[in-house]
């Protein structure tokens, strides 16, 4: 079944001095059909969140220029982005004395396959026809709590420390990611990666339907407006991209090829 691919990256300042998140959706340079989207919140004080956060797309868009998806993993891409992005943004704190950090989340479209890979609390989202598939699990102190037992995912959502991360790019430890990936991709399918500055303000189910009921473009221009509406003056940096699977229509009474219609005279 031919499947077409409707995407759209956006994002928003909200009511921050700076603007540090970055997202990006990069088509591969030679292969068709191949595509990169990644989001990533920046974190380090004045000008050094933003400087993390370019630097994960920096980097990231570097590898995919160099990518051979004939020959090498999905999953050797997404981790090698990270890796060297956080060397990166480490290395970049002697040279600027500031303290930078970043989350990322990227997403592989190839054709049939779908491959995902995180660090941190930036999210990605899988639906079908509007229901939830699953996503991302953050990073995050308490995702861990809800993970051990002591707090359930209700009482994490209006938890004081929702925001402390366990890992990020650039920190003084080695980062930890995570990965998935998907073979089973039909027309209705659609994903949403973005930062907290998204999620926080929507459930699942309102996130699904916003993206089945509208365009790519349409859905990140109404996300963006509710959460704005919602943050009352005081939201945070909002970057999303949103790409849905779309069934391409196969006319019909379609002449077999190589047919010449003839006219009697």
């Amino acid at each position: 079944m031919p499947i077409a691919v409707d995407a759209c990256a956006a994002q928003h300042q909200g009511d921050r001095k700076e603007q540090q998140d970055r997202v990006a959706i990069l088509p591969h340079a030679r292969s068709k059909g191949v595509a990169l989207a990644v989001v990533a919140d920046g974190m380090g004080g004045h000008t050094g969140g933003a400087l993390a956060a370019e630097q994960v797309i920096h980097t990231t868009k570097n590898n995919l220029d160099h990518f051979a998806p004939a020959e090498e993993s999905a999953r050797w891409l997404l981790e090698n982005s990270m890796r060297e992005a956080h060397t990166m943004i480490k290395a970049s704190r002697f040279m600027n004395e500031k303290d930078p950090h970043s989350t990322a989340v990227m997403m592989l479209l190839q054709p049939g396959r779908v491959t995902w890979g995180h660090c941190g609390d930036s999210r990605l989202y899988r639906f079908r026809d509007g229901q939830l598939l699953g996503r991302t699990v953050d990073h995050s102190f308490v995702e861990h709590l809800v993970a051990i037992g002591k707090i359930t995912p209700e009482q994490a959502e209006t938890h004081p420390n929702r925001n402390v991360l366990m890992t990020s790019l650039g920190g003084q430890d080695e980062p930890r990611f995570d990965f998935g990936d998907t073979d089973d991709l039909r027309p209705g399918d659609s994903f949403m990666l973005c930062s907290d500055g998204i999620w926080a303000y929507f459930d699942e189910a309102e996130m699904g339907a916003l993206l089945k009921q509208n365009s790519a473009r349409k859905a990140c221009e109404k996300i963006i407006e509710l959460a704005r509406q919602r943050a009352a003056g005081s939201g945070d940096n909002l970057s999303l991209a949103v790409i849905r699977l779309l069934e391409i229509e196969v006319p019909k009474n379609r002449p077999p090829a190589g047919f010449v219609p003839r006219t009697s005279s």
